[in-house]
């Protein structure tokens, strides 16, 4: 052949930074603090009802759209915690975990030619996925430590070619929760250039310090210009049953549905009544799953401080990331292969996640959502290192 198999599209991407970095844990027997899964399972509530689920005879292709149940269950929970009304049947599309809601929207919504402004750094999928529609990336950077939203930055990303907005709240890899007052702006922008806002908001439960968790499509004027994608596997440590969903108006969860159909068809079936369930448990749930996760997050962060290490301490989600450089860190994704052997603890370079390599240079995501005497070890792994 003249010319070698592959999407030129995909060409930069390369294998995912997650599974390199999990691979270099394995070889070396290192603390795996890369890839965000928890290490402990969810509610028994929801393994219990997945377990029913399957015994059920709960096995075969569920409905396109998803189960009636699920679905009825994601509306309810938008009107329970936000306060959203959403038609079940027309305005909830079940997915194949965030990632593939992510890919339905964007190649649903978006045509050759057209920008999608994001943030950097963006989780990595959705660099590849604008890609993959001939799209456009357009961003704007948050920058250590604080991450803030910078106006003149973001203004400039958008032009006559925006088509979309995709933004990350709770974000990952930073932990930043958007405040209001960013959210309102990002969400004028996208009115005056009659854009669509896709929030991936993951983490919507694990917010931490008293912070709320604010949905775009809760703002005055948003319901009717935002797709909000959210999914089982963070809120409830699920994450390998890869249950997600997109809800907001009809005729754009249609389009996703239209590529969905073509990408997984329908997945997770005994998993999605689960779900259901988990959605239904009650607030102190929710809460103690938060609480859980912010006395990690201390205790990672406090001991990071201990070793030397600059860092942001975030409002959300599963991680921290802290400056490098006093390790001797000078190229963070040379820093990050290099880790596992140095001090048997694996994180990921931020600048992965950028356009603007310098802005994330000596930067390095770890996760929290493990034991805490993993996150012990690790800790004094790197002080070791720090003080060798």
């Amino acid at each position: 052949m003249s010319r070698p198999p592959g999407n030129l599209a995909l060409a930069p991407f390369g294998t995912t930074i997650f599974a390199e970095m999990s691979a270099l844990a394995v070889r070396h027997g290192a603390i795996n603090l890369g890839q965000g899964f928890p290490d402990v399972d969810g509610p028994p509530e929801l393994l219990e009802a997945a377990v029913a689920a399957i015994r059920g005879g709960r096995n075969q292709y569920p409905p396109g759209a998803g189960v009636p149940e699920l679905l009825a269950a994601i509306a309810a929970h938008q009107r329970r915690f936000y306060g959203l009304e959403v038609d079940p049947e027309r305005e909830v599309l079940v997915t194949v975990g965030a990632t593939e809601a992510i890919a339905s929207v964007v190649l649903g919504l978006c045509s050759p030619g057209d920008e999608v402004v994001t943030f950097e750094p963006y989780y990595d999928s959705y660099a590849a996925t604008i890609a993959l529609a001939g799209a456009v990336r357009r961003t704007s950077v948050l920058r250590f430590p604080d991450f803030a939203v910078d106006e003149e930055s973001l203004r400039a990303a958008f032009s006559s070619r925006t088509r979309m907005v995709l933004l990350n709240s709770p974000h990952n890899p930073t932990g930043k929760v958007f405040s209001r007052a960013e959210l309102e702006l990002i969400c004028a922008l996208a009115r005056e250039h009659d854009a669509w806002v896709v929030t991936d908001e993951v983490y919507e439960h694990l917010v931490f310090d008293g912070l709320a968790h604010v949905p775009v499509a809760t703002l005055p004027g948003m319901w009717e210009r935002t797709l909000t994608i959210s999914s089982a596997g963070k809120t409830f440590s699920a994450t390998g049953w890869k249950v997600g969903w997109v809800v907001g108006p009809a005729e754009a969860v249609a389009a996703a549905r239209a590529v969905k159909q073509f990408l997984t068809y329908v997945a997770s079936g005994p998993f999605q009544p689960a779900v259901a369930t988990g959605l239904e448990l009650g607030d102190e749930v929710y809460a103690a799953l938060a609480t859980s996760l912010q006395a990690k997050r201390d205790l990672l962060c406090e001991g990071l401080v201990r070793a030397g290490l600059p860092i942001s301490r975030p409002a959300g989600t599963y991680f921290v990331v802290a400056d490098a450089a006093p390790l001797g860190a000078r190229d963070a994704l040379e820093f990050c292969r290099a880790l596992p052997e140095l001090a048997g603890v694996v994180g990921v370079p931020v600048s992965v996640f950028h356009d603007d390599q310098e802005a994330a240079r000596t930067l390095v995501r770890f996760a929290f959502c493990k034991r805490d005497e993993v996150l012990l070890s690790a800790v004094d792994r790197l002080a070791r290192l720090a003080s060798g």
